[in-house]
């Protein structure tokens, strides 16, 4: 019988905990509430959705993929000249070693 009382007070005081828990977390919940009450909400996205771009937008978009490309073919002009320098300064080595080759075997 002894057992049976302990149990059942063991679970008397689990339950009480659990209720004091419950009460914590009610009185939590209810001050959020309250909060959330007192904070005025952000409105939403007030933007208007345009339908299209203007004029104006066009031309400048045009415009900077016009000096986009002539920057680009600037840039490729450069890398053309220094290739053809880089190749003319091989051959002229080339050259100036074949000759150097040449001069050790006559001696």
């Amino acid at each position: 019988m002894s057992d049976a009382l302990e149990k059942a007070a063991r679970d008397a005081v689990e339950a009480a905990e659990n209720t004091e828990l419950t009460r914590q977390i009610a009185a939590i919940l209810a001050a959020q509430q309250l909060l959330a009450k007192q904070q005025p909400q952000t409105p939403a996205c007030q933007h208007q959705q345009r339908q299209g771009r203007s004029a104006a937008e066009w031309l400048g978009i045009g415009a900077a993929v016009c000096v986009g490309g002539v920057g680009l073919a600037f840039a490729s002009i450069a890398i053309a000249i220094g290739a053809l320098s880089v190749a003319v300064l091989a051959l002229v080595v080339r050259s100036m070693w074949a000759d150097v080759q040449h001069g050790k075997r006559r001696r």
